[in-house]
């Protein structure tokens, strides 16, 4: 009981994660919103890198600004004391920074602000950025003559005042450019997917029923547009394959009640009037419509793997001469027919045996049917050598040009009445076309020499081993 209680629970966890796995496929976002986080994020991390950038770069200028200023400071004062000395210099009270060092390293000049030790000296390094009274400066060297040291400096409160307030502006301005960027990508996405999203309606609400309404399409040339048009096209598709779907239906619906219903009507009056009908007669009845039957059935199933592509060759080496041969023995020997064999000369393909033995026959039941009294094939490689030519031809009614190509649909018979009481379906032309693709061929209607119909078959030549 155990095992069993956990065997059972396996199953429920598995559901459990395959669940979940839908679950978080659902609430995936949408392409809008992935659209319109994806460009959000792109713009704002490249608004936050270029404003770092901005600010490093001002910061950068606004120092530099500063330290030539302050050397021009350390300059003019130099030139001040090469030409009158230190009391040339009078009060140095203005909002520099400013001090005047001997050659004994005293303090002999230096504006209010200065501390009194000299911040540098003849054997010193310029100072750079020095703090005096919790305030920076950026400050500058020059010597002037008499051994004088003078060092200048210029606040950096003014600096740091318009970093700070430039930093004020972009704290601001980069997110509000954040949410505009994204309010703007989300608008301008959703107008442009919203023929996307009435498509999917329009698509969603087709049925079977309704296969024949379309899709608005916007009548531009860009992605929309051709998806619209692709979709109609897939719709036309559709409605073409499903009318074909209902009219082999119909069709095929319609001849098997031929032989069944005689089948039937055989079967009663046997039963019924066992004196009116031999034994004979039933057995060769039953024969004749249970073949037709058999046929009819084989070919729709040819026809049907064809449509799904399920019509799978077994490829071997086919001589089609040898074919044609035997169907002209076949149809010498019933005595109502003449047949020309003059023209068949060797010829070999690749391809399925049964398939192509089908080809063949079904070309010249055809001929027979409509024969007046003789038929002519031949078969040989063409004029370009990579290609075989099969040619069927009958000195019948011939097929108006009009009509050629509807011959080769399904249940289509040019003359009704003769076909049925020939024993054709109408499916035997549409088996020979579809054998002839898969195999990649052709076939067509031509203008018989005995004055009939002449059926064209083209078939890749059997390829050469190495």
């Amino acid at each position: 009981m155990a095992d069993a209680g956990r065997g059972g629970a396996r199953p429920r966890r598995a559901g459990a994660r395959r669940a979940g796995v839908r679950s978080a496929g659902a609430r995936r976002a949408g392409v809008r919103t992935r659209i319109t986080l994806g460009a959000t994020a792109v713009v704002a991390v490249a608004l936050l890198v270029g404003a770092i950038v901005f600010w490093a770069t001002l910061r950068l200028s606004l120092l530099d600004g500063l330290a030539a200023s302050a050397e021009q400071d350390a300059a003019v004062i130099a030139s001040q004391l090469e030409e009158g000395g230190p009391a040339s210099l009078g009060e140095l009270d203005d909002d520099r920074f400013v001090q005047v060092v001997d050659d004994s390293g005293t303090v002999v000049a230096a504006s209010e602000d200065a501390p009194a030790s000299p911040l540098a000296t003849r054997e010193d390094d310029d100072p750079g950025t020095v703090r005096v009274d919790d305030e920076a400066f950026v400050t500058a060297v020059d010597d002037a003559d008499g051994g004088f040291i003078v060092i200048a400096g210029r606040s950096m409160e003014p600096t740091d005042e318009t970093l700070a307030t430039v930093v004020g502006l972009l704290v601001v301005a980069v997110p509000l450019l954040i949410v505009l960027v994204a309010v703007t990508t989300w608008l301008v996405v959703g107008r442009a997917l919203s023929p996307v999203e009435r498509m999917r309606r329009q698509v969603d609400a087709v049925t079977s029923a309704t296969l024949a309404q379309r899709l608005d399409e916007t009548g531009t040339d860009d992605e929309i547009g051709r998806l619209a048009r692709t979709l109609n096209g897939m719709l036309d598709r559709l409605d073409a394959s499903q009318a074909t779907q209902r009219r082999f239906i119909s069709d095929a619906s319609h001849e098997l009640k031929s032989p069944l219903a005689a089948l039937r009507q055989y079967a009663e009056v046997a039963r019924d009037h066992p004196e009116g009908i031999s034994r004979q007669e039933l057995g060769d009845a039953v024969l004749e419509e249970g073949g037709r039957l058999e046929r009819l059935v084989q070919g729709m199933l040819v026809l049907a793997r064809a449509d799904e592509g399920a019509l799978r060759l077994e490829p071997t080496d086919v001589d089609l001469d040898d074919l044609l041969l035997d169907e002209a023995r076949r149809v010498r020997g019933a005595g109502a027919l003449s047949v020309e064999t003059s023209g068949i000369a060797a010829a070999r393909v690749t391809g399925d045996l049964g398939l192509l033995r089908q080809l063949v026959r079904n070309l010249v039941d055809n001929a027979v049917r409509h024969a007046h009294s003789g038929m002519v094939l031949s078969v040989g490689p063409n004029a370009d050598g990579a290609s075989v030519v099969l040619i069927v031809g009958d000195d019948g009614d011939g097929i108006p040009p009009a009509e050629r190509d509807r011959v080769f649909d399904r249940f289509v018979r040019l003359d009704d009445a003769r076909a049925r009481d020939t024993g054709g379906s109408g499916l035997g032309l549409a088996i020979v076309r579809e054998i002839a693709r898969a195999h990649g061929g052709s076939v067509r209607v031509e203008e018989s020499t005995l004055g009939g119909a002449r059926l064209r078959v083209t078939l890749p030549a059997r390829p050469v081993h190495a």
